[in-house]
């Protein structure tokens, strides 16, 4: 999954760097409110796709007598660092440099320069995000769109696809403004652009940021995980019943399953130690992200589950 990640990431990267420079060169040079937004958010996306990439490093890293489940939720903490870059770099500049043009109106000099960047801005961001959505559908499989949005653990993608799409409304929305100068000759129209654009990364970054902020806190694994889990516990002629599985995703690949099982009386301690190895791997075979499992024999009225 991570090769996936990376993949659209890198894609992004190149994409954005270009982007920046040209939207900033025209900016400067025609002084339109709307392309100067498109600079600043291209410039942004461009700084977060480096944290992002930054991110799956660090998670990578191995577990530590500090760190014994590993590093992997730190992805989820950057992918939240970059929600608030495009709220609060992205967006609200975008609002504000709208804002001060809604006061002091100026003409844009050299529009078809304008029309330029922006064709070419629209063709990168088109590639980079084929490249995304190609690579979001790839691991997202059968799952629906929505589902694999807020139900799926590896938030890089989502990011970048969610990231690469505002791109594209916003340069649509710095045409259209551009357009709508060009035809009344009101400069009101660009700053509204600018706006616009701002309105869209704040919102962009809302979404990311809720789903981030779930996965940071600590989602657990997918129902049918769960359920699978269940279902073979509840198979074993050791057990009486299942008290209660938790599961928790330690990062995108790592999850962390917890069994509270009332075992049959008649069960010795022998006996008891060889069930909790053989459940043990039996549970690791139901998903390769599962990692560690922890098993807890408990009569049924002694368990008291954390609701």
């Amino acid at each position: 999954m991570a090769g996936s990640s990376k993949k659209a990431i890198y894609a992004a990267l190149v994409g954005n760097s270009l982007i920046a420079v040209t939207k900033f060169a025209a900016a400067s040079y025609t002084g339109s409110a709307a392309m100067m937004s498109e600079g600043i958010h291209s410039l942004v996306d461009t700084g977060n796709q480096v944290l992002l990439l930054y991110g799956i490093k660090r998670s990578n890293r191995p577990a530590s007598a500090e760190f014994p489940f590993g590093h992997g939720k730190e992805i989820y903490f950057w992918c939240f660092v970059v929600a608030m870059l495009i709220f609060a770099l992205g967006g609200m500049i975008s609002m504000y440099k709208g804002w001060q043009h809604l006061g002091h109106p100026a003409a844009i000099e050299s529009i078809s320069i304008n029309y330029v960047v922006l064709g070419l801005a629209l063709v990168f961001e088109a590639i980079a995000l084929w490249v995304a959505v190609k690579e979001f559908n790839r691991s997202r499989g059968s799952v629906g769109i929505r589902e694999a949005i807020t139900g799926g653990k590896d938030p890089t993608l989502f990011v970048v696809v969610f990231e690469d799409t505002a791109a594209l409304l916003g340069l649509l929305l710095a045409l259209l403004g551009l357009v709508l100068y060009q035809v009344t000759g009101n400069p009101v129209f660009d700053a509204l652009a600018s706006i616009s654009i701002g309105v869209v990364l704040v919102l962009t970054a809302i979404l990311l940021a809720v789903e981030s902020k779930n996965l940071l806190i600590g989602e657990s694994a997918e129902p049918q995980i769960v359920a699978a889990i269940q279902e073979m516990l509840g198979g074993d002629d050791r057990i009486v019943g299942v008290n209660e599985v938790a599961t928790l995703h330690m990062g995108p690949d790592f999850i962390v399953v917890t069994v509270s099982a009332d075992f049959v009386d008649a069960i010795t301690s022998e006996q008891l130690e060889r069930a909790v190895t053989e459940l043990n791997a039996r549970i690791k075979g139901v998903d390769t992200r599962i990692e560690r499992v922890f098993i807890e024999a408990e009569r049924r009225e002694d368990h008291h589950p954390q609701a």
